[in-house]
């Protein structure tokens, strides 16, 4: 299992809060419970994904549309399982 430092956790949560509070309520639960548990690769896919504009990244994550790479869906249904077993 990877951990991230502290400092790129803050960072992280930073980059997490978005202007949608869907996306919090998708994004929050598994930064807290299902980032350290991903690889090098996906972490660096989960990057991407923070990198889509709020509209975009909420299609891709409610699977309205679905991502130009393959590799971010492994992810997405990582957020969506973190987010439907929280609590």
């Amino acid at each position: 299992m990877i951990k991230p430092m502290s400092e790129d956790l803050s960072r992280l949560r930073w980059r997490c809060r978005r202007g949608m509070l869907e996306l919090d309520l998708l994004l929050q639960p598994f930064l807290e419970s299902g980032y350290g548990e991903l690889n090098e690769a996906e972490q660096g896919h989960f990057l991407q994904l923070l990198e889509l504009p709020d509209q975009e990244l909420f299609e891709q994550l409610m699977e309205i549309k679905q991502p130009e790479e393959k590799e971010l869906s492994h992810v997405i249904t990582k957020i969506r399982h973190a987010a439907t077993t929280q609590g």
